[in-house]
């Protein structure tokens, strides 16, 4: 069994003297771990960064084997980044949500492409923490619990959806909302269907209600199913935008 490809690197941990075995996210494979030899040598050390793009050759005897990979380094996202503490802080979440989540082996085409978009925003600390947000959205979609923003869950309406229901992960308008706003949690205005120009603007309020919005459904809708919680690398991620 053999393939070959491109991917992200998402951790690595070493294995025995020398080698090293690495978690890369991949277009058409998914999140795929692999042994490689020499892993932790001088060479590959700058190679196998989380973040970083490889080029790599999988192979194993038996498909359902570990396997072995040779690799070849693409692009070097991690040292880009490495004077920058809250872009890195992006590149270490969004690496650990992947590698928490994503279950393994199994592709998911749509959160690579969005995976990549956002390390490349990364140097733009105006437009990235939406892009992570927006990510994390996809990524509970295509874990099968993506946010229903069409129209109110209590009225059917879909103008002025301003928030989302804990139980049901469907959106509510302001006025169903009212009564309830302690037992909602805020639909960032970036991420509601409209064409007014003010709710492209993203504010750190609608920073902070989109981490806590995306943050609470992968908790307890995907994690809570595996007895996990979220990496701690989200969490620091999130307390370094909030006090940025």
């Amino acid at each position: 069994m053999d393939w070959s490809g491109e991917g992200y690197v998402l951790s690595v941990k070493k294995h025995g003297e020398t080698s090293a075995i690495i978690d890369v996210f991949t277009r058409d494979h998914g999140r795929h771990l692999g042994l490689v030899r020499g892993g932790v040598s001088r060479k590959l050390r700058p190679v196998l960064q989380a973040g970083n793009k490889i080029k790599v050759e999988w192979r194993a005897r038996l498909a359902e084997h570990l396997g072995y990979y040779t690799v070849e380094a693409l692009s070097s996202r991690a040292a880009d980044l490495m004077q920058d503490r809250l872009s890195l802080a992006g590149l270490n979440a969004a690496c650990a949500v992947s590698r928490e989540v994503l279950p393994e082996r199994s592709a998911h085409p749509r959160v690579y492409d969005a995976f990549e978009i956002l390390l490349e925003a990364l140097d733009n600390p105006e437009v990235w923490p939406a892009l992570y947000i927006q990510w994390e959205a996809g990524l509970l979609t295509a874990m099968g619990y993506g946010l229903d923003i069409s129209r109110c869950a209590a009225t059917g309406s879909t103008k002025n959806l301003t928030h989302i229901s804990p139980r049901s992960g469907r959106a509510v308008s302001a006025e169903a909302a009212e009564p309830y706003l302690d037992k909602l949690y805020a639909l960032p205005k970036f991420m509601r269907r409209t064409d007014r120009a003010n709710d492209r603007e993203v504010t750190n309020q609608d920073i902070e209600d989109g981490l806590k919005l995306t943050g609470y459904f992968l908790e307890t809708r995907v994690q809570w199913n595996v007895n996990r919680t979220l990496p701690e690398a989200r969490e620091r991620m999130v307390q370094q935008l909030l006090n940025s």
